[in-house]
């Protein structure tokens, strides 16, 4: 007997459970965009602009006492903002994160690679090889930073509106904007966690983001499929039971799929390292909540568009009629 995780019957009522999903999932997702853009999340200096340093100890071990004695000796120099951190590799060595925005006053200069250099340098010297040897130093100018900020904002929007297109192009036009919505709850709760948890928010945050639409779509087009199919061949039951029906069907392969990802993620969190640790803790949490969207969102917004089966008899009614019509020419005698 072969051991499953879904049985092939259930059957969950899901859509009794909308009336409490969308007044909760509302609130979450406006919460979220008002703490981005008030609070806003830990930008990095992909956004932010500014110089990253990376020093080696010999030993590869970093302690709590060395990452303060780097900022003591660094605070007086008054390069602007500076964050001091431990970067675990997945060899377990450690290694030091010194990153140091941009002032107001760096940034109104349009700092160059000459400013990077000079910041290098002083750091360097004032650290000495008291904790190991430069490894690597990386520098954002404002320019550079805002016009990645805005090619992100930009990926994104093309983005979705392409999903749209597609879904439309597909399904109907109910099932475009449906796949839409929770696309955005999917963007927007994500964009809460990065400000409530605090983690780096840089260009692999918006790869990290598109790679959670993906996966969301890809789990909503399923069920959508699902849910076309099960309208047709039930054109005359309520809608809300072929929709739980559908959902029932897929319930499966949903959790199975989200299973298997979300093991490979928690496998990279743990023994990836800290360089991509914000990137897989985002894939995490978009995992979790793309399945939950295409689940108690995206399926249970087609029952506010009164989609019914019969939108589909228009489309059946002529492939039959052309089919028989055919059927007809090919049986009916030669003159």
């Amino acid at each position: 007997m072969a051991f499953r995780i879904i049985p092939d019957d259930t059957n969950i009522g899901f859509m009794r459970f909308r009336r409490i999903a969308f007044p909760v999932s509302l609130v979450l997702a406006l919460a979220s965009a008002i703490l981005f853009v008030t609070v806003g999340p830990d930008y990095g200096i992909d956004f932010r602009g500014g110089t990253q340093i990376v020093m080696q100890p010999e030993d590869g071990e970093v302690t709590t006492d060395d990452i303060s004695e780097v900022r003591d000796r660094l605070a007086p120099l008054n390069l602007g903002d500076i964050d001091v951190q431990s970067l675990t590799e997945a060899a377990g060595e450690q290694s030091i994160s010194i990153r140091i925005e941009l002032s107001e006053e760096t940034a109104a200069d349009d700092a160059d690679e000459g400013t990077q250099a000079e910041v290098v340098e002083e750091v360097l010297a004032t650290l000495g090889d008291d904790f190991g040897s430069l490894r690597s130093s990386e520098f954002v100018g404002p320019r550079v930073s805002s016009e990645l900020a805005r090619d992100g904002i930009i990926s994104a929007l093309v983005a979705m509106f392409a999903i749209m297109v597609y879904v439309w192009f597909r399904f109907e036009w109910q099932f475009a904007v449906g796949a839409i919505i929770a696309i955005a709850h999917d963007v927007l709760l994500t964009l809460g966690f990065f400000t409530v948890v605090g983690l780096d928010f840089n260009l692999a945050s918006i790869a990290a983001i598109l790679t959670i639409v993906g996966y969301s779509l890809n789990d909503t087009v399923v069920v959508y499929d699902r849910i076309r199919e099960t309208l047709r061949k039930f054109k005359r039951k309520p809608v809300v039971e072929l929709i739980d029906r559908a959902i029932n069907d897929t319930l499966a392969r949903t959790t199975i799929t989200s299973l298997t990802t979300w093991i490979a993620l928690w496998a990279l969190f743990i023994f990836g390292g800290e360089v991509i640790r914000s990137f897989v803790a985002a894939m995490i949490f978009g995992v979790a909540i793309g399945t939950y969207s295409s689940i108690f969102i995206a399926a249970p917004i087609l029952v506010f568009f009164n989609l019914r089966g019969d939108m589909f008899e228009k489309v059946e009614d002529k492939t039959d009629a052309g089919a028989k019509r055919g059927q007809g020419e090919a049986n009916k005698p030669a003159e």
